[in-house]
Parts: structure tokens; C-alpha cells; sequence
């Protein structure tokens, strides 16, 4: 049997790259969105799934992402964990820069974040291990027929 070809997009790969000329202001974080889906968007076209991983901050973006994919090949997975969790997780520490006020409009510090109000999955980041956050996501995956195995 054949495997899936896939591609992760995620803030280090899209950051040094697409969207390096992008900041952490409302609009430039609404431009990062944008190229992300844009990009997955070819992505798929050829035939490719592709997992994105960031910080999508507003409704209003990840709807316009939604909007670009064909009707359920946009799978929004929302990984929940409190904002002590993803500081106490922040090798690079943009959190303690962000309380610090070095960094403007750092989403969950000093700019908002809009929970998911119908995300296609919900995986507890803070509260399960890494190994059954994937193992629910894998699940989703087949459940969908994305994947296989």
C-alpha cells in the first residue's frame, strides 16, 4: 500500500521564508494566514496534504482560509491548552519578550485570541500526552478517509 504525501507548514518553515518580511501586527498576522492557505491551497491541487501549524488568532482569517478549500478538505484542529501551558512550552521565548513589551500585539498577551466556535476536532494539548493527541488526530484523519492506516 502507498503512503500519503504531506508537507508541514508551520511558523518556522513559513517564518524564515514566505513571510519573513511579516511581523506580529494584527494585519501582518492576517497576512500570514493568508499566504499559509494560499500555499496549502496549491498544495493540495497537487495532490498533497497539508498540515498547518500556527497561531491563527481571528475567526475572520481562518474562515477566509476555509473558504479557498473544497467543501471538507479544510480540517480545523483546534489544540486547546491554557496560555501558562504554551508560555511554559516557549523555547524561544516570545511570551516573556511579549510581557516584557518588546513584542507589540503578541496574541494572548497583548492581542486577542478567537477560540474556534466549530472546529472540526478539538485535541486537549495541555491536559493529554503528545502520543493521544496524535493518536486523536490520526483517528480523525481515518475517520475522514484521509489516511488509511
Amino acid at each position: 500500500m502507498g503512503g500519503c504525501r504531506t508537507f508541514v507548514l508551520d511558523g518556522d518553515n513559513v517564518r524564515h521564508s514566505l513571510c519573513s518580511n511579516l511581523c506580529f501586527s494584527i494585519d501582518d498576522r492576517r497576512e500570514n494566514i493568508r499566504r499559509i492557505a494560499e500555499s496549502a491551497k496549491l498544495m493540495l491541487e497537487a495532490g498533497v496534504i497539508a498540515m498547518t501549524a500556527f497561531i491563527s488568532p481571528f475567526r475572520e482569517d481562518r474562515d477566509k482560509a476555509r473558504s479557498l478549500f473544497p467543501h471538507g478538505d479544510f480540517i480545523e484542529i483546534y489544540c486547546a491548552a491554557p496560555l501558562e501551558v504554551c508560555e511554559g512550552r516557549d523555547v524561544k521565548g516570545l511570551y516573556a519578550r511579549a510581557r516584557a513589551g518588546e513584542v507589540k500585539e503578541f496574541t494572548g498577551i497583548s492581542s486577542p485570541y478567537e477560540p474556534p466556535l466549530k472546529p472540526e476536532l478539538v485535541v486537549d494539548t495541555g491536559g493529554q500526552s503528545l502520543e493521544d493527541c496524535v493518536a486523536q488526530v490520526m483517528a480523525a484523519l481515518r475517520g475522514r478517509g484521509v489516511v488509511a492506516v
